[in-house]
């Protein structure tokens, strides 16, 4: 199946997204001092809080992000560019229950993007929260649904990768409430839990957006 304009833009949105998100975060955490920022031991959302100081009372943690205005800008980028790679490929992907199902569960997701972006956790930590929970919560078992998608659609044919990132995701999500370190560190598992959904649309739109020759061979392909 040809893409056309819209959908090669939507398949795009979604390589950008991840790689836009994962390098803020890398430069945001390279700028702290005292402490330096640690992947295994403070959450994404430290890089986004505007305000030095102590947070947390159930893992206490000194946070200052000198950077954060770079980590929320890329945060609401990921976000728009989520939710136009869904609604530019909303019928590429296929159609029936369990595919726009997947879709709006996924949409919601991407809003949890702009609400953690827009409302920092030293901001307004309820409104932070809800977001972290769209994207933990809601999208990641939309992520897992989307691998159930019938076998004739996009979603079907890709259900290996669908499926394998649902269930990381939801693992993750799992333990990261449960406080659960699992030796990669509470911060660590935060990004089990977070990151499947960007890097699976990542790998997607990479796919749909292949020449049609070398995308049709790839999506035929048993998995």
């Amino acid at each position: 199946m040809n893409l056309n304009r819209i959908g090669r833009v939507g398949a795009l949105s979604w390589v950008a997204a991840a790689p836009i998100f994962l390098v803020a975060s890398l430069i945001t955490g390279l700028r702290w001092r005292e402490p330096t920022y640690n992947w295994a031991i403070h959450n994404i959302s430290d890089l986004g809080n505007t305000h030095c100081g102590g947070w947390d009372t159930t893992r206490p943690r000194y946070v200052c992000s000198p950077w954060h205005p770079l980590m929320n800008a890329a945060t609401l980028t990921t976000a728009v560019l989520l939710a136009t790679g869904l609604l530019l490929t909303w019928r590429v992907l296929g159609r029936g229950p369990v595919v726009r199902s997947a879709q709006t569960l996924l949409l919601l997701a991407s809003g949890g993007y702009a609400l953690a972006a827009a409302y920092p956790a030293d901001v307004d930590e309820n409104l932070h929260v809800l977001g972290a929970f769209l994207i933990m919560g809601v999208g990641n078992v939309g992520l897992l649904l989307a691998g159930f998608a019938p076998g004739t659609t996009t979603l079907g044919r890709r259900r290996r990768l669908t499926l394998t990132a649902g269930l990381i995701a939801l693992a993750g999500t799992a333990l990261f409430f449960a406080q659960q370190g699992v030796g990669i560190g509470v911060g660590g598992l935060e990004r089990v839990a977070v990151l499947p959904f960007p890097l699976w649309a990542c790998v997607l739109g990479v796919l749909l957006a292949e020449p049609p020759p070398l995308r049709d061979l790839a999506l035929s392909a048993p998995t």
